[in-house]
């Protein structure tokens, strides 16, 4: 797979933390190596993977800063195949250290991942609730950003505005980011206006919205309290199966992709002739 993708939406209590944590862990239990990057100073990821932000030697505070690499900052989970660069309210210094650099300050992540990319299959970022250079050092560090929301009306107020801020990230620094997908979470088919905004975002973004939804569910609520993943937490919840089809969902994406890609590409008799 080989890419990186930021999780963001800059509206807060959408799902983008849980999400982080559960996609990484799906993605995990398919083989895939996996590296989750808590890029948020509220260290919800952190806490989710069942580590203790309190007590952190150091994390994406110092990776930023350019103190430690990503390898040095990486700690192992409970989950196999994932790794996680953690964080806690210390990084808040980061955002004020960065805005005084006098240039560059945009692709401190991005610098910093070049020497592991391929160490790992995903590498999945969790961004702050809000679009500061925090995010923007995540979207430039990026391949794909995936957008959790909920569907409710305020959240396509708020979702054009990340779509504008990605689009001019992608002209001005990264040619390469697209959006990932939009994955709907917090889903109650009982409301009315859920289906009419789930609607609303399929007509005008189409393949972009993922078919996974996300339930509502007590056990994915519950989980990071265990500092734990939900499929670890329950295995059979509908919360944990959700996050494992939104895995093998994007898995088959990309191997679509690679397929047309694959079709598209000349060969050496159609680009040369018969020898």
């Amino acid at each position: 797979m080989k890419r990186v993708i930021a999780v963001a939406n800059q509206k807060g209590g959408v799902g983008k933390t849980t999400t982080a944590v559960n996609l990484a862990a799906s993605l995990a239990a398919t083989r895939r190596r996996v590296l989750l990057i808590d890029l948020d100073p509220q260290g919800n990821a952190t806490t989710g993977c069942g580590i203790d932000k309190s007590q952190l030697a150091c994390g994406t505070l110092e990776v930023l800063l350019g103190e430690r690499t990503v390898a040095e900052a990486a700690v192992e989970l409970s989950t196999p195949n994932m790794m996680l660069v953690p964080a806690n309210q210390d990084l808040t210094a980061a955002e004020v250290q960065l805005l005084a650099l006098p240039a560059g300050r945009e692709a401190r992540l991005r610098d910093a991942l070049t020497a592991v990319r391929d160490r790992y299959d995903v590498i999945l970022i969790d961004c702050p609730p809000s679009l500061n250079i925090l995010t923007v050092n995540a979207f430039v560090a990026a391949d794909g950003v995936l957008i959790p929301m909920q569907c409710e009306f305020y959240a396509l107020e708020g979702l054009s505005a990340l779509v504008s801020t990605i689009e001019q990230i992608r002209i001005a620094v990264n040619p390469s980011l697209e959006i990932e997908g939009i994955l709907r979470t917090m889903y109650d088919p009982r409301n009315n206006l859920s289906a009419e905004v789930s609607a609303q975002l399929i007509n005008h973004f189409g393949d972009k919205v993922f078919r996974t939804i996300v339930p509502r569910n007590v056990r994915l609520a519950e989980a990071p309290s265990f500092g734990l993943p939900v499929m670890q937490h329950d295995r059979e919840s509908r919360g944990a199966l959700a996050y494992l089809a939104l895995a093998g969902e994007m898995l088959r994406r990309e191997d679509e992709q690679q397929a047309v890609s694959s079709a598209a590409a000349p060969t050496a008799e159609t680009t040369h002739g018969p020898g």
